[in-house]
This record gives structure tokens, sequence and C-alpha cells, in this order.
């Protein structure tokens, strides 16, 4: 009989973990897109335009099929305009200083940076939206705003000016930690709820992203100095920056969520 209960649970947690991972799947259908052009148009380059035209032009077509389906509201379309300029700035600036590189042509380039690149910030912002619509995520105990934006504040300036002054990220990781120590995200899976520390949540989607950048990186999506001569592993300490940019999207989407819950009161 324990037997039997046991192997039943054993399914039971199995299919759970399938139909999170399908949900989580779907929630990622913008990325697996820029990924799959990325393999595209580095082996069958296309003609009449540099690659990274055409990138930009997959990235707006997708993000216009998305709203025309009704897989992204108008209201998540103008928070992932608002990551599209976060993330162009921030490339502007990185390129600036010698951070990484985009060494094809284009036309659609600004200083070096091919427009096509604010669409892989924001496809954080569209994961991010994706799975709290999808998993029905509610916040637990969630800090105060003048806590919250104070913070993302502070860590997306770091991303600048440690170019010139010290590197706070594991000074402001440690605040991530005291600010959220008692928070915790709330999500559903085929009807059960499941929760999970808020911290562990940003450590597990910065590594998945650092994956996806070195996936990314393989198909010429950028390049890093490292890599000029042949393709390397990004460094593992490239987590804790895209550890501290999800923290960031997620603070970004969770106050503006908060924020709309509320007027909708």
């Amino acid at each position: 009989m324990n037997v039997t209960i046991e192997k039943w649970r054993q399914r039971s947690a199995l299919k759970q973990l399938l139909l999170f991972g399908w949900e989580q799947a779907l929630s990622c259908l913008f990325p697996v897109v820029i990924f799959a052009s990325l393999a595209v148009t580095q082996y069958f380059p296309l003609p009449f335009l540099p690659r990274y035209d055409w990138l930009l032009l997959i990235c707006l077509f997708m993000q216009w099929m998305m709203v025309r389906s009704g897989m992204e509201t108008k209201d998540e379309l103008k928070v992932i305009t608002l990551f599209h300029i976060i993330g162009l700035a921030l490339e502007l600036f990185k390129v600036h200083m010698g951070s990484w590189s985009y060494p094809e042509e284009g036309y659609s380039k600004i200083f070096g940076v091919p427009l096509y690149s604010g669409f892989m910030y924001a496809s954080v912002a569209i994961f991010l939206c994706q799975a709290w619509r999808r998993l029905k995520v509610e916040l637990i105990k969630w800090p105060p705003f003048w806590a919250v934006v104070p913070l993302a504040f502070a860590i997306y300036l770091n991303f600048f000016t440690h170019h010139y002054w010290i590197d706070l990220r594991w000074w402001l990781s440690g605040l991530v930690l005291i600010v959220f120590w008692k928070s915790w995200v709330v999500y559903v899976v085929d009807g059960i709820r499941y929760r999970m520390p808020l911290s562990l949540s940003f450590v597990l989607i910065g590594f998945f992203i650092w994956i996806a950048e070195n996936i990314a990186t393989f198909f010429g999506a950028w390049q890093y100095p490292n890599q000029r001569e042949a393709w390397s592993l990004v460094h593992l300490g490239k987590v804790s920056s895209w550890l501290l940019l999800v923290i960031v999207s997620f603070l970004i989407v969770a106050t503006l969520k908060q924020v709309k819950g509320k007027s909708t009161e």
C-alpha cells in the first residue's frame, strides 16, 4: 500500500514538474524566437539586408504578433518598451566602454549598437510578464515602495558607475537579501499552489539567463573581448551581473503590477 502511494506521489510530482516546465517554455517563446533567429542567420545568411537588421525586423514582427494574438497585453507592451529603452541605454554605454562589441555591419546600428539588442533585455521582461500571468504569481510580504525603487535604481546605476568608482554589486546583493529576506513568491501549477523564497527565484532566473547568454554569444549575438579569436564560455562571474539585472527587471515588473492591481481595486 505504501509503495503504491509513493509511486502515485512520484508520478504526481513528475506531472507537476512537466506542467511547470511547459508553462515556463511558453513564457520563453520570445527568447526562443531570438535564439532561433540568431542560429538561422548565423549559418544561413538572408539576402538584401545585413544580419542585425533582419534580427530587428524579426523581433518587431514577433512583438507585433504577440500583441495581435492576445499573448501579450497592451499594458505589458508598455513595460516591455520601458525595458527596451533601459537595455539600449546600457548597451550604448557598455559598448562605448569596450565591455563587449557588435562586430558585424548593420543599417540599424547607433554608436556601434544594433537596435535589436534592446529586445534581448526586453525578452527578460516578456518572460516575467508571461510567467506572472500563466502561473498566477502572487507576492508575499513584498517590501515597501520606498525600499524597492531606490534599490532597483542603485543596482542599475552601478552598471555605469563601477567603471569610474568601486563596484558595489556585492554590497547591493547583500541589501537585496536583507530587503527581501521575508519575501516569497507564490505560483500555481494545475490548481496547486507552491511557494519559493523570492531571493532563490532571482538566483535561478539569473543562472538560466547566463546559460542563455552563452548560447547567444555562440551564435554571434554580441562578442566579449576574450571571444574575438574564438568563442569561449562566458565567465561564471557574469551570473552576478545577470542576477542584479534580473532583480531590477523583477522589481520594475512587480512594482508596476502592484500599482496596476491597486488602481483596479
